[in-house]
C-alpha cells in the first residue's frame, strides 16, 4: 500500500491499476477500483480527473454491451480547450466540423490498412462505412470532451483475406495522429508509406488542429492510456510547412498568393472552386490533387486558399485549409 505522504506516486499507481483492469476487459473490477481510489482524500487532482474519465469510458462500454452491438475495445477521447470553449460546452459548428474530420480520418485509416487505392473523389465505399462505423459518446465535463468508439463488423473479419484485427485500426489511427502532430517529416513515412495517403492524413489532421481563434488546444488519447497527443497552433503550422514543399517544390514563393474568404462552391469533376472575398467571387482551378472528403465539408465556411498565378492571371490551386 502506497503511503498518503506520496500523493503523486499514489495517483500514478491508482490510474495505472484501474487502466489495467479496464484494458483487460474486467469492467466491473475496473469500475469498483476507480471508485475506491477516487475516495482517497490525498489523491492528486490529475489522478482524480483521469479516473473520472476512465469511469465514463467504463460506463460507455457497459452501455454498449447492453445494446447487443459489438464495439472494438477501448475508446478515443478528444478534449477541446481554450478560446470560446467552456467547461462542458463549445460552439456547435466548431464541434460538428471536428467530428466530421474524425469520422473521415477513421475511414481513411481503414482504407489505407486494407490496401485500397488512394481515393480523391467521392465518399468511402459503402463496405468501409458499414464495416467501420464510428460512434460518438459523451465524456466527462472538463473543457469540452467527447469519445469515439468503433462498431465491430458483423462478419468475422473486417477485410476478408487480410490479416487485420479490428482492434488494430484504432491503434493505427492514434499512431497516424501522433506521427502527423509530432514528427510529420521523418516519423510519418515510417507509419504511412504511401505518399498520397501521407498528404491526405496531414491535411485532415491540420484541420483538426486549432488556429488559435476559436480554441487553443485539442488533446487526444486512448481511454486508459497515459500518452496524450496534443494539437496546437504550433503543430498546425508545422504540418503546413511540411506540406508546402510537397505541393510547390518547383515554384518560387514569389508566385504564390493567399486568398481568405468563404468557400462558396466546389466541383472536383470540373476542377474548380469558388471563394467569395468581400462580395467578390474568384475561381481557382487545378484541383487535381484535392480530396473530396477533405474539401467538401469546407463549403460555406471561411477558408484560406494558397494559389499561384498562372497565365492570363488564372489562379491555380496549391492548398486549402479551413479557418475557425
Amino acid at each position: 500500500m502506497v503511503s498518503d505522504e506520496k500523493p503523486r506516486t499514489l495517483g500514478i499507481l491508482a490510474v495505472s491499476a484501474a487502466a489495467l483492469w479496464y484494458k483487460s476487459g474486467e469492467l466491473e473490477a475496473a469500475e469498483q477500483f476507480a471508485h475506491d481510489a477516487s475516495r482517497r482524500a490525498t489523491l492528486p487532482g490529475f489522478a482524480r480527473q483521469e479516473l473520472r474519465e476512465l469511469l465514463q469510458s467504463i460506463w460507455n462500454e457497459q452501455a454498449q454491451r447492453d445494446t447487443g452491438i459489438l464495439f472494438v475495445p477501448g475508446q478515443v477521447l478528444f478534449s477541446v480547450k481554450g478560446g470560446e470553449v467552456v467547461t462542458g460546452g463549445a460552439p456547435l459548428d466548431l464541434i460538428l466540423g471536428k467530428v466530421q474530420v474524425v469520422q473521415n480520418l477513421f475511414h481513411r485509416t481503414a482504407e489505407y490498412l486494407s490496401g485500397v487505392t488512394h481515393r480523391f473523389k467521392g465518399p468511402a465505399s459503402k463496405y468501409i462505412q458499414d464495416c467501420y462505423r464510428p460512434w460518438l459518446f459523451q465524456s466527462v465535463p472538463g473543457s469540452y470532451q467527447f469519445a469515439v468508439a468503433v462498431q465491430k463488423p458483423r462478419q468475422q473479419e473486417l477485410f476478408p483475406g487480410e490479416e487485420i484485427e479490428p482492434e488494430f485500426l484504432t491503434e493505427k489511427f492514434l499512431e497516424i495522429l501522433r506521427a502527423c502532430s509530432e514528427d510529420p517529416v521523418e516519423g510519418l513515412p515510417q507509419v504511412v508509406t504511401n505518399v498520397e495517403y501521407q498528404n491526405t492524413f496531414l491535411k485532415m489532421i491540420r484541420n483538426l488542429a486549432p488556429t488559435g481563434k476559436s480554441f487553443s488546444q485539442m488533446e487526444i488519447r486512448g481511454a486508459g492510456e497515459s500518452g496524450t497527443i496534443v494539437l496546437s497552433p504550433v503543430s498546425r503550422q508545422a504540418i503546413s510547412e511540411t506540406l508546402r514543399p510537397r505541393s510547390s517544390a518547383s515554384e518560387p514563393r514569389e508566385s504564390e498568393s493567399i486568398l481568405r474568404g468563404n468557400l462558396r462552391a466546389v466541383d472536383l469533376d470540373k476542377d474548380w472552386l469558388e471563394i467569395s472575398m468581400d462580395g467578390v467571387t474568384s475561381r481557382v482551378t487545378g484541383l487535381s490533387e484535392a480530396v473530396d472528403d477533405l474539401i467538401g465539408p469546407m463549403v460555406n465556411h471561411d477558408v484560406t486558399v494558397r494559389v499561384k498565378v498562372g497565365r492570363g492571371r488564372k489562379l491555380l490551386f496549391l492548398d486549402i485549409e479551413q479557418d475557425e
